[in-house]
């Protein structure tokens, strides 16, 4: 399969374009500005998706089925009830593979068969009552334009001019109370028509059970009963409050369209030594781009001044300016501190850091925590039963026992508008949402819901040591070389041995060698000795570097005591062997991140646990562990790791952090992987969370975040069954009516968005 696509469908159609197949860029794993790649291919252009088969015949005519994504911004949805009744029109189109409404960036993803599905898609999210508007490189996701108080008015005319009419029909109704009747009903009909309509419309796509249709039979049964007044206030309050719903849904994602608004609309590209402007989505890798101070970057890109200063605030959470250097990687959506710059453009359409961000969010909207999917299916057969409940009251105390029927009719009509979930439904995803997107603005990504609130359950932390409690950026501090050799020989010929290895060690020692401007010779029959070291052959010599503790040669009293005097140190040495004889050591030192120390001590005050996980000796580990008070395991091979997750994880829930692609199955035996953000692509793919800053000390955040987030969620739950349950009591004792259940529905759905948006407000 195709690495940088998540699907390229082949399957074979007798009637098919074979050139149609359309792929969507949709997995995202690297939070960082894009880089070049010299290697890359188009897509579907790696072997991967080539066919391997030597004796295909170039002539023969080979079909596929053409599989099309596209992306739709939908307008109109209020609660993530909302999103469903979307999914649930699609599944009636022809055509249609697969259809997911992203509720916090108001996207609608959808893959399908046939070009023309997609006026099918259109027009059935228009059947279900709302808009859609085709999402592409013309026509990107913009952020929301702030209303003046002309648009206000027209969003509101509907309210003004029900809420004017009744005004009116109060005023009158002293004088000519038939008059004032009439005035009612008219007022209650022409507030209906529109609701009743998208009741119509969402029962033909497949949900008759909206809040739509219970409004329409409660405001009829009023009118049928002769509660005019109270019809008319029943449509007045639930129109107010899906305006109250839209306004706090919209609150709840501004945190995800602040990031849509990080990325300006227009570029200055550079052509012949021109400033030409066009807009960021011409952009494309390779151009020239120019940004003055106070401004933001359009695309991820190579700086090509010495040095300038970068606001990253806003993607990052580090609060002061960094500075960047000729060559260095800058992210979209930074803001130009001191100086006009001039970058180069790394990044394809959809691909910059904000993209990937957004992507990691959208990614995160699908992986929804278990307390969500239970309230999901909870809610599919709570209306369902609660119209059922209604039915009974209006019909059984009249039968039964003699009882009036406009009494009962009355009370069935009020337990009929309590039937609606919103409340229930939006009381979970609002707080994941807002509590997502207050990690974002924080520097860190959690991708889901399920995530998020296993990170509040996390008991124990398990820590790599390189790259993470460390820099990653060790430094060769001693070399000693023996038995005839010197020390310039000595690191030509590791270096040889070494080159092209991504460890932090290797790349370490051949930029040392590199900076000396030693020539480097070839290597031959190199290998990897999992978890020894490696081996190779240079200029005939036969070389293995490895740990002392692998080597399984015994050492002179002398030699043991130097290896152990630098292990003491902190320090990490390997021992180089020509055939079985030592010819020298190397040893390297890491220097421990500046928060560290911070970062373990303020998990220690939340109670966790921290443990060093490393595969380095135990001397050296033992130091750093005594800097930082943590408890480690040394001597550990990846598979070692992962063994001693999973035991620990039978005990309590553990989180993995880490930043290689060593630690990779590690993080996946945890209950949750957290990988550092500067590290590689596969732990950042595997990770269900990660810090894209690189500031530990901002994991004793995340987690005190997600137990916020989980508080919070308790509190919704707790808040919509709670006035459910009480407006239910009240409504069969007779004590409240229509107007006051549709309180306790819209009053509740827009009290527990408020709170959840109270996360989006979060300090430590």
């Amino acid at each position: 399969m195709c690495t940088k696509h998540e699907a390229c469908s082949t399957t074979k159609n007798s009637m098919a374009n074979p050139q149609a197949v359309s792929c969507s860029s949709l997995k995202i794993t690297a939070i960082r500005a894009a880089g070049v790649d010299s290697n890359e291919e188009g897509c579907c252009g790696s072997r991967e998706c080539a066919s391997n088969d030597p004796d295909d015949e170039p002539a023969q005519l080979t079909f596929v089925k053409t599989q099309f994504n596209q992306s739709w911004k939908i307008e109109g949805m209020d609660c993530p009830s909302c999103a469903r009744k979307v999914e649930t029109a699609l599944k009636k189109v022809g055509n249609v593979i697969d259809a997911k409404v992203l509720f916090a960036t108001e996207k609608l993803v959808v893959k399908f068969n046939t070009e023309e599905a997609a006026l099918e898609i259109e027009q059935a999210v228009r059947n279900a009552g709302f808009t859609a508007h085709r999402i592409d490189a013309t026509n990107p996701v913009s952020a929301p334009i702030h209303s003046d108080w002309k648009s206000v008015i027209k969003q509101n005319a509907q309210i003004l001019s029900i809420a004017g009419a009744m005004i009116l029909a109060a005023i009158v109704q002293p004088y000519f109370p038939q008059i004032s009747d009439g005035m009612f009903i008219l007022t209650c009909l022409a507030g209906l028509y529109p609701i009743g309509k998208k009741a119509i419309q969402l029962a033909r796509s497949g949900t008759p059970f909206a809040i739509e249709t219970l409004m329409s039979v409660a405001a009829l049964g009023a009118l049928y009963l002769g509660e005019t007044v109270e019809a008319a206030m029943v449509l007045l309050l639930f129109l107010i409050g899906e305006r109250l719903e839209a306004f706090a849904a919209s609150k709840a994602r501004s945190g995800v369209q602040a990031l849509m608004a990080l990325v300006p609309e227009t570029a200055t590209k550079i052509v012949a030594g021109e400033r030409i402007t066009v807009a960021a989505h011409e952009l494309k890798p390779g151009d020239v781009v120019e940004v003055s101070p106070g401004s933001r970057l359009p695309a991820d890109g190579q700086l090509h001044e010495a040095s300038a200063s970068f606001d990253e605030s806003a993607l990052t959470g580090e609060s002061l300016p960094v500075e960047r250097y000729q060559g260095d990687s800058i992210m979209a959506g930074a803001v130009v501190a001191d100086q006009v710059v001039r970058f180069t453009i790394t990044s394809k359409q959809g691909e910059n850091a904000i993209d990937r961000i957004l992507h990691l969010i959208e990614e995160a909207e699908s992986r929804k925590a278990p307390l969500e999917r239970f309230l999901d299916k909870f809610s599919r057969w709570y209306t369902p039963l609660m119209m059922l409940v209604s039915l009974a009251v209006v019909v059984i105390p009249p039968t039964l026992f003699a009882q009036p029927w406009e009494t009962w009719v009355y009370r069935g009509l009020a337990l009929l508008l309590i039937a609606c979930p919103c409340a229930l439904v939006i009381s979970t995803p609002a707080a994941i949402t807002s509590g997502l997107a207050a990690a974002a603005r924080r520097g860190a990504l959690i991708k889901g819901g399920a995530a998020l609130e296993q990170l509040g359950k996390i008991e124990s932390i398990a820590f790599d040591k390189t790259g993470t409690l460390t820099k990653g950026k060790p430094e060769v501090t001693d070399v000693v070389a023996l038995n005839g050799w010197d020390e310039e020989q000595l690191l030509r010929y590791v270096a040889a041995v070494e080159m092209g290895s991504s460890h932090p060690l290797a790349t370490s020692l051949v930029k040392k060698v590199q900076a000396m401007a030693l020539p480097i010779p070839e290597a031959i029959e190199k290998r990897a000795l999992v978890g020894s070291g490696v081996s190779g052959v240079v200029e005939g010599k036969s070389l293995r570097v490895l740990a002392p503790s692998k080597a399984n040669v015994p050492f002179s009293d002398a030699f043991s005591a130097q290896v152990e005097a630098l292990e003491m140190q902190g320090k990490t040495v390997v021992v180089v062997f020509e055939q079985e004889n030592i010819v020298g050591l190397i040893a390297w030192q890491d220097t421990l991140r500046e928060d560290a120390k911070a970062a373990i001590e303020a998990l220690r005050r939340l109670g966790i646990d921290t443990i060093m996980l490393t595969g380095d000796n135990p001397r050296s580990a033992a130091t750093m562990s005594a800097q930082l008070g943590i408890d480690f395991k040394a001597s550990l091979l990846p598979q070692d790791k992962v063994e001693y997750i999973q035991q620990l994880a039978q005990q309590k829930q553990v989180a993995m952090v880490g930043d290689g692609i060593n630690d990779a199955p590690a993080m996946k035996a945890a209950s949750i992987g957290i990988a550092m953000g500067g590290g590689t692509d596969v732990a950042l793919e595997t990770a269900d969370a990660a810090i894209t800053h690189n500031r530990l000390v901002e994991l004793a955040t995340m987690i005190e975040l997600s137990q916020a987030t989980l508080a919070n969620i308790r509190q919704n739950v707790t808040l919509a069954l709670g006035l459910k349950s009480i407006f239910l009591v009240t409504s069969l004792l007779g004590i409240t009516g229509l107007w006051v259940a549709v309180l306790a529905d819209s009053g509740a759905t827009a009290l527990v968005t408020l709170n959840a948006l109270r996360l989006l407000k979060f300090k430590k």
